[in-house]
């Protein structure tokens, strides 16, 4: 049974000064082992985030629960959808901090519809997202390996999920599952939907 904490949990924008904090998280390997991700090289992690300090399209939050950083949330578009992610300290899992976060970046990002992907084996995440009204738009098989490191895993499957929200009430949409065989991406954003 899930203990749900009882922490104030707040967003706030990242800083530079966050980095180091995040970095550290990132690197843990069985936060990356249940999501399916490969850690990233101070150099590549450090690209990364100047990047999307600088992009005024990316809305990316520290998750602050009773003002101690826990983890992170964005909304940024990932080929071309827009789309949320969020990395959560292994330290502060099961406690309802995710839930808690995406519900408040859902306040603030007006965005709509958006998108997530989650692997399969990520069954907390999934839940989070259920909880906020994602719904699986689709399942598909990608590659997340890294052959000079050996990490990650040749192949896995992840889910496509979608949200919208119309005036503050869910829309559902009728969705069909069905597995890609192939990585390309333009199969990989084929949506089969159906009224």
């Amino acid at each position: 049974m899930q203990q749900k904490t009882t922490s104030k949990i707040r967003l706030r924008d990242v800083t530079h000064d966050d980095l180091p904090r995040i970095y550290e998280m990132q690197l843990d390997l069985e936060s990356n082992r249940i999501a399916v991700t490969i850690p990233r090289s101070e150099v590549a992690f450090d690209a990364l985030w100047l990047n999307v300090l600088r992009d005024p399209n990316i809305t990316a939050k520290v998750i602050l629960a009773d003002e101690v950083l826990v983890g992170h949330i964005s909304c940024f578009k990932m080929d071309g959808l827009d789309s949320v992610g969020y990395w959560i300290d292994k330290e502060f899992w099961g406690k309802g901090i995710a839930t808690q976060a995406l519900e408040l970046l859902l306040i603030e990002v007006t965005a709509r519809p958006l998108y997530a992907q989650v692997a399969t084996s990520n069954g907390a995440s999934l839940r989070v997202l259920k909880k906020c009204g994602f719904m699986v738009q689709q399942v598909h098989i990608r590659s997340c390996w890294n052959p000079p490191t050996g990490q990650g895993s040749p192949q896995s499957n992840a889910l496509l999920l979608k949200q919208t929200w119309r005036n503050g009430l869910f829309i559902a949409f009728p969705i069909a599952f069905y597995v890609l065989s192939c990585r390309e991406k333009d199969e990989f954003r084929r949506e089969l939907t159906y009224n």
